[in-house]
């Protein structure tokens, strides 16, 4: 950190204590559970300078934190904060997200105002001041066994802070579970082994070692080496069940129930097939640790992917210009330990992340280690010694890498990628088009508008430390983390990175489902092994495609064939051809409809790091009464979805994805909706509400409400079609699917590309 180091052992001392409720709060160990409220009292004592008038102390916390915010006007609200001196010198306080170094950012200022500080005089900070009625402060909601309040001394007034040597931390522990995992492959050969992992999460998405029971396992179908029971013991955060097989070709999923037979969850689908080629790898290839800007350390961050996160393929993508070169050296030790063909593949790689106006994020996978990292800047790295390989620009880091073995994909983060500034087709494959920063369809469509043939990526960026299961929490990411299948012929390094190169792969807002999207020809067809754009490509005969494959064809039409094996009721299934929807398929009709109709709202304000929208509101009935709801995608509970007769409230925002809520009225078609948000006000007849979306649009990049029926109960979760497709013929055909689950979640396809 740039800050002075002048004589820190004179600059002071802090400790911390902590109060709050039995259950969720440990004073003695210093430990309190993810996203409880607590009192945090942080005593500083001044060192042998004390603080002279003016200077100041900073009380800050990493970017990834979402610790409540502190607030200094209501006792009685959550968050209200106190600072005393000892000496009774005046302070000046001012909390502010921006006022330190990345990534220690949030920060509390304290400065003397009126008055000075003589050493052993102390300043007394209250986080969650309870004397007064507030409930406290709201601890961060993902696990950390080091949760930091990091202490910055100024005691000259100079501004030039000088970090204390100790800081004093708390232990943020995971709550009892809430929510039970059971993840399975999603397609498997007869006979093959895999595996079954399970979990359970508290309330913020934390696997909790809170667990000491007895779980019932159930399959579909019979599974060899399944037990009946599993044994699930305190301090365990996962079980994982391996050397499971089925014989036969079928559909299996596994129900979880607690000893008395009540169900707790059941895993995603698995397909066994009698014979394949290629089999699907789940992988999360981007996210950080607390050496960048995340939490918990790259150690943790590997192995929760593997362990906890139950992920097939795997990266740590930090930001460069906080990347070390000792760190850069300790990322490729750690991907090279991790990393075991056949079991759990891992790539080194980083986040090239430039300024928008020099090309914007994106992610590099290189396919061995020792390679050199190109930094967008030396911005956090004080070490000079290797800026002349710093590549500023997109276009300067193709330039860097066109002889490497490695892949870049373009994402949507703080910067934004702009790949109509820079795009080189030889290196970046795919777009990732959904992560916890929101759902960025837009960037596709960027790839199409200008001619390019990409794959559709989703990962998580996470930085909350739980790579594969990566939730938001309370603070402004958007959205659960995406995952990407990556269909292969095997679990290795080489194998993935085929697959990832070919497009061969699809992405998910985080759920685990079968998707196959194939095109099959009425005449010949030349499937590329590389893109003709790149230059002369070898073809071969193909009858068929899969995503992601480049062909040319003969004849006006394509058959286009998809099967999905979804891991909630399917809501509808797009089918699209670069820009153009072509068709809506659900898997239920009109005559199903019924009492039960969904208000969503999405979209986001632009491209840029202000792209939440607030959709703040209330929903009201006349003449008719709402019997229960049901929220879509409140992943943040600090945002709340309330129900009273006629009325539903609720607070809400999107970064480019979409939540809502589900309702079933007591009547079906009488009376009317009237919708009230900051950005749509709408009253719609009961009546009027049908199989179509009604879309209420505002501006921004697709910000809009949807209103729509679905039947009262749908058991639809697999849906099997095939589709004539013209094609267009004037410029490249780009056909994939996108398809909405119930849940909230988005499946994408890589579009098969058919060209002149």
């Amino acid at each position: 950190m740039p800050h002075t180091t002048y004589m820190a052992e004179r600059m002071g001392t802090a400790t911390l204590s902590i109060e709050g409720a039995p259950e969720h709060v440990d004073p003695e160990r210093r430990r309190a559970e993810a996203g409880a409220f607590a009192t945090v009292t942080l005593v500083y004592t001044a060192g042998f300078f004390g603080i002279d008038d003016t200077g100041s102390l900073k009380i800050v916390f990493r970017f990834a934190s979402d610790m409540g915010r502190p607030q200094f006007t209501d006792p009685a609200a959550p968050g209200y904060t106190t600072v005393e001196a000892s000496n009774g010198a005046v302070l000046e306080v001012v909390w502010d997200p921006k006022r330190n170094i990345r990534p220690w950012d949030k920060t509390l200022y304290i400065c003397v105002t009126r008055g000075f500080m003589r050493q052993g005089d102390r300043i007394t900070v209250r986080f969650g001041d309870r004397r007064k009625g507030s409930p406290g402060i709201r601890m961060q909601t993902m696990a950390e066994p080091s949760f930091e309040f990091r202490v910055l001394a100024d005691p000259f007034a100079t501004y030039n802070y000088c970090e204390l040597p100790q800081s004093p931390t708390i232990a943020v522990v995971p709550g009892p579970a809430v929510k039970w995992v059971a993840v399975l492959p999603t397609m498997r050969r007869a006979g093959e082994a895999f595996r079954l992992g399970l979990k359970g999460e508290d309330k913020w998405g934390n696997p909790s070692d809170r667990i000491d029971q007895t779980l019932r396992l159930k399959a579909r179908q019979p599974v060899a080496g399944l037990p009946e029971t599993v044994r699930f013991p305190r301090g365990r955060k996962a079980v994982t069940i391996e050397g499971l097989s089925v014989a036969a070709p079928g559909d299996l999923t596994i129900e979880v129930a607690d000893e008395a037979g009540r169900r707790l969850c059941e895993s995603n689908p698995l397909r066994i097939v009698a014979r394949a080629e290629k089999l699907p790898y789940w992988g999360d290839l981007h996210g950080q640790s607390e050496e960048t800007i995340g939490t918990n350390s790259a150690d943790e961050y590997f192995a929760f992917a593997r362990d906890l996160g139950f992920l097939d393929v795997m990266s740590h993508q930090g930001n460069d210009f906080q990347i070390t070169t000792p760190f850069w050296e300790k990322l490729n030790a750690l991907s090279a330990r991790f990393n075991r063909d056949g079991s759990f593949v891992c790539y080194p790689g980083f986040e090239w992340s430039g300024n928008t106006g020099l090309g914007g994020d994106r992610n590099v996978l290189f396919m061995r280690e020792g390679r050199q990292i190109h930094r967008s800047s030396h911005a956090l790295v004080d070490d000079l010694s290797d800026v002349a390989t710093d590549a500023n620009t997109a276009e300067q880091l193709f330039q860097a890498l066109k002889d490497e073995d490695v892949l870049v994909f373009a994402h949507i983060g703080g910067r934004y990628a702009d790949i109509r500034m820079a795009h080189d087709i030889r290196l970046e494959r795919s777009v990732e088009v959904h992560s916890d920063w929101g759902t960025f369809e837009w960037l596709l469509n960027d790839a199409f508008e200008q001619g390019y043939r990409v794959g559709i990526l989703a990962n998580s960026d996470g930085h909350k430390g739980r790579p594969g299961a990566s939730y938001p929490g309370a603070t402004t990411f958007g959205a659960y983390g995406g995952l990407s299948c990556i269909l292969a012929k095997d679990l290795t390094r080489a194998g993935i990175m085929d697959a990832l190169r070919r497009r061969h792969h699809y992405a998910t807002t985080g759920c685990r489902m079968f998707l196959d999207v194939r095109a099959r020809f009425d005449g010949p067809a030349e499937r590329f092994d590389d893109d003709p754009q790149l230059g002369p490509s070898p073809a071969r005969a193909a009858a068929e495609a899969t995503m992601g494959d480049i062909l040319r064809v003969d004849g006006d039409h394509v058959t286009l064939l998809v099967e999905a094996i979804a891991s909630a009721p399917i809501e509808r299934l797009e089918i699209r051809n670069r820009l153009a929807t072509l068709e809506t398929v659900r898997p239920f009709d009109r005559q199903a409809l019924g009492r039960r109709i969904r208000v969503i709202w999405e979209g986001s304000e632009y491209r840029g790091r202000g792209r939440q929208t607030i959709w703040d509101g209330e929903a009201r009935l006349g003449g008719n009464r709402f019997a229960r709801v049901r929220p879509i995608n409140f992943y943040n509970l600090d945002k709340k979805l309330a129900h009273e007769g006629t009325c539903v409230s609720w607070t809400a925002l999107t970064t480019g994805g979409f939540g809502g809520f589900d309702a079933w009225l007591d009547d079906p078609s009488d009376g009317v909706l009237t919708i009230d948000t900051p950005l749509v006000k709408q009253e719609i007849p009961v009546a009027s509400i049908g199989l179509e979306d009604q879309v209420f649009a505002n501006g921004g990049i697709k910000r809009q409400i949807r209103v729509f029926r679905l039947p009262d109960e749908n058991p639809h979760r697999h849906l099997k079609l095939e589709r004539r497709i013209r094609l267009n013929r004037d410029t490249d055909d780009a056909l994939y699917v996108c398809l909405t689950q119930e849940d909230g979640h988005l499946v994408w396809s890589s579009p098969i590309y058919v060209i002149d």
